[in-house]
């Protein structure tokens, strides 16, 4: 049986959401006929919403195709910059990403994704193309399951059991007991290495970043390519600088009273 709206529910918000919701990175760029489609919009209620976002700087239209503007990442600004993390963590990354010669991220848990919200890119001709905003499944990445490891049993046994339906796809699917298992790794050591299982070639390592009171609030990594660093620098020096860094950006989240996502 579906919830009845309240009141106080806006469709037309409802609504021009749902429009900048339908673009994702499979579908960058969609056609009117496509937006009806993903949101179950008539088409000409789609064409309303499409052209007031235009108006408005957040879509872009090219001929029959629109597309999201970077306006739209002012949106997701304003909850980063109301936690205050983003601009915490960057020194912290930058200084990391100096030492060790390799990119440096920060990301916070979302339901069943990381989400990337401090970055530095290490100066390189070739480069990820990982930027504030991007999503990844939480289940298939180092900082993905220090969040994960960081959650109240409750909470985890119920992203557990959607990170490893059987109708999940097959990017996001993990075994569930090897999951588990690598979540109580982490849980003991403190860390999480995840060696080409994302995407092959590349390898990271993450630790938390806790509040004053031990809730993790974010996660850091270093990430590194297969040919240019080893397991055992990975897990040899590059980790420790990893804690000692992550430790040093929890005790100054603790001064600043962050709260977790």
């Amino acid at each position: 049986m579906e919830t009845k709206p309240s009141s106080d529910y806006v469709q037309s918000l409802a609504r021009g959401l749902a429009v900048i919701g339908a673009f994702d990175a499979e579908n960058p760029e969609l056609t009117l006929s496509d937006v009806a489609a993903r949101t179950e919009l008539t088409r000409a209620t789609a064409r309303r919403f499409l052209l007031t976002l235009a108006e408005l700087g957040y879509v872009r239209a090219d001929g029959r195709v629109f597309s999201l503007t970077p306006k739209v990442l002012e949106l997701g600004y304003s909850y980063l910059s109301a936690l205050g993390l983003p601009e915490l963590l960057q020194p912290f990354l930058a200084e990391l990403s100096h030492e060790l010669g390799e990119s440096t991220s920060a990301a916070i848990l979302d339901g069943a994704d990381i989400v990337y919200v401090a970055r530095v890119q290490a100066k390189r001709i070739m480069r990820v193309g990982i930027t504030i905003g991007t999503r990844f499944p939480a289940a298939r990445t180092s900082m993905g399951r220090v969040l994960l490891a960081g959650l109240p049993e409750a909470e985890l046994d119920g992203l557990l059991a959607a990170l490893t339906d059987a109708d999940a796809p097959d990017a996001e699917r993990v075994g569930a007991g090897a999951l588990r298992a690598a979540i109580a790794e982490v849980r003991a050591q403190g860390w999480c290495l995840v060696d080409q299982e994302l995407e092959a070639g590349l390898r990271s390592i993450a630790a938390p970043v806790r509040a004053a009171d031990g809730r993790v609030l974010a996660a850091i990594n270093v990430s590194t390519s297969v040919t240019t660093v080893s397991l055992e620098q990975l897990t040899g020096r590059y980790k420790d600088a990893l804690l000692e860094v992550a430790g040093r950006a929890s005790a100054a989240a603790g001064h600043a009273a962050f709260r977790s996502h």
